[in-house]
């Protein structure tokens, strides 16, 4: 090889090497952001079929921790996370008058079921939530709390304190401090009753001889709100991109992402941003 083609090829070399690292640096300046969010989100399947939509239409990526909402909203005070996704107001109103988020904005919402063996031991079957769980401590069924501060378990306990039981004691209580996908495959294993998100439950796969029992009684609405971490309490946060996600969530083209999510056919978030 004669001087010159040495001096092209080496140039060839050099030239595709710096586009590797050029693309490699692009990489690894990719803005991302951290969401703490809960298992019901996550199990439901909505992450995988939206978050790639906001990457297409901002450039941001989302790691998304999926934990029991009472933990993901820890996260936020802690300033673990840039944003939330979670679904129990009550705590939310309480951290943003903590000061530790921006606002609270509402973004979607669906219901909780009562899920039991097909069978129905206890005779819950109704519309009426309270009348279920009544019926359930009767007959001392054996019923999978989450157990978790999730917001699930947060509504459970609302649910049982109505219906009469500050803190359900019978026998057949059993506290699995896990998500809403094991409390699930533990109800399916043990025949027993569950309170579960619609949506968990209608991209649930192990379900055996479960079926829903309990539904359509209107306290089971089940909303979820999306909060940007305050950078005056935590000045690492990433705040411009973690508003971005809040502001094309609750945008039109955010919310027509969420509301075109089905499983056969079947909706499993309604988009009700107030915007």
């Amino acid at each position: 090889m004669n001087f010159l083609g040495l001096t092209q090829q080496v140039s060839k070399v050099v030239l595709l090497a710096g586009l590797a690292w050029g693309g490699t640096l692009a990489l690894a300046q990719s803005p991302s952001i951290v969401m703490a969010s809960t298992t019901s989100t996550e199990q439901s399947g909505l992450f995988p079929y939206l978050l790639p939509e906001f990457k297409k239409a901002t450039g941001i990526d989302i790691k998304v921790v999926a934990v029991g909402t009472g933990q993901a909203i820890d996260m936020g005070r802690r300033g673990d996370a840039d944003v939330l996704f979670v679904h129990d107001q009550v705590a939310e109103e309480k951290i943003v008058a903590e000061g530790f988020v921006l606002k609270r904005e509402a973004v979607m919402y669906n219901d909780f079921v009562l899920i039991g063996p097909a069978t129905d031991p206890a005779g819950v079957k109704g519309k009426d939530i309270l009348q279920g769980l009544k019926k359930l401590e009767a007959a001392n069924g054996t019923f999978i709390s989450r157990g978790d501060k999730s917001g699930t378990h947060a509504a459970e306990l609302r649910y049982w304190k109505l219906a009469g039981s500050e803190a359900p004691t019978f026998a057949g209580y059993k506290a699995c401090g896990c998500g809403m996908g094991p409390a699930l495959n533990m109800a399916a294993s043990s025949e027993a009753y569950v309170l579960a998100d619609r949506a968990t439950w209608l991209n649930f796969k192990n379900r055996a001889n479960l079926a829903i029992l309990v539904e359509g009684d209107t306290r089971l609405f089940n909303q979820y709100g999306v909060l940007v971490v305050n950078p005056a309490k935590h000045p690492k946060t990433k705040v411009a991109e973690a508003q971005k996600f809040a502001d094309w969530v609750t945008s039109a083209a955010g919310q027509a992402v969420i509301s075109n999510y089905k499983i056969n056919g079947q909706q499993l978030f309604f988009a009700n941003a107030k915007r």
